[in-house]
């Protein structure tokens, strides 16, 4: 059997963690490179290690090393660090899965660009549930288009620093597709002070940080008698590894495009 190999960036962090544990698990799978920050104390030590395991793949700094003859690369950072990964794997013809969030409009726009030389996958939240979460929100706004508020609820931990968070804004642009319209024309981010009553057809978001929370959402159709909620609650970030690792056997057939986990689960 030929293995994906796959090379993880941010390794030595809990999305890092979490992903090691997937890879090892996985028979069609192989670590190929295990990338962190250049001044990261574990720099030259086995990726392994922390799982009682030889691997022979040093944790290294060197992002062209690390990406030489890979098939993959995973990240789950920040959009600066993204972007710098994106580049090199468009140089290295290597394919890339970002589950990053927190990207402007000119860098997603980057990403879409070089999705024409490299396949990717770029889902602000890889989990199965949420995917499918997506879905349903953006079915439910078809039907509920008329008489029912729509208000999206996120909760993470106290260290995240985007918000609202890359998933509660797809879910955001899920109900705006739902109802036809564009989540910028539509969406409030805010509310403070003597808002006045709340405009028809308007999305609302609403933002919660604190403990170790890794991550719940809500979609609420509020209307006249009764109100519907869609909700995802993870306890663990085993979840998003699991997709991301799902993302990267996908993309072995893939050799250019733009992805997302809706293509990854045959949702479309």
């Amino acid at each position: 059997m030929i293995k994906t190999k796959v090379v993880i960036a941010g390794v030595t962090g809990r999305m890092g963690h979490a992903l090691l544990e997937g890879i090892f698990a996985d028979n069609e799978l192989q670590l190929h490179g295990a990338l962190d920050r250049a001044d990261s104390p574990k720099i030259g030590r086995d990726a392994g290690e922390q799982f009682g395991k030889h691997t022979g793949n040093l944790i290294t700094g060197d992002l062209q090393a690390a990406l030489n003859g890979a098939d993959v690369l995973i990240d789950f950072t920040r959009p600066e660090a993204s972007m710098l990964y994106l580049q090199a794997c468009q140089q290295a013809n290597v394919k890339h899965i970002i589950g990053t969030t927190g990207f402007s409009a000119e860098q997603k726009a980057l990403i879409e660009k070089a999705a024409k030389k490299i396949a990717i996958v770029f889902a602000p939240n890889m989990s199965v549930g949420v995917t499918l979460l997506i879905n349903l929100v953006e079915q439910a706004a078809k039907v509920l288009n008329d008489g029912y508020d729509i208000e999206v609820v996120e909760m993470h931990h106290r260290h995240k620093v985007d918000a609202p968070s890359g998933t509660a804004l797809r879910l955001g642009e899920a109900a705006a597709q739902g109802l036809g319209v564009a989540l910028k024309d539509c969406a409030i981010y805010a509310r403070e002070g003597v808002t006045g009553e709340r405009e028809a057809g308007t999305i609302g978001f609403a933002t919660m940080r604190g403990g170790d929370v890794v991550g719940d959402h809500t979609v609420v159709f509020a209307g006249i008698g009764e109100r519907i909620e869609l909700s995802h609650k993870a306890s663990s970030r085993a979840t998003f590894a699991l997709g991301a690792l799902r993302a990267a056997k996908y993309l072995s057939a893939h050799n250019t495009g733009l992805f997302d986990m809706r293509d990854v689960l045959n949702l479309r």
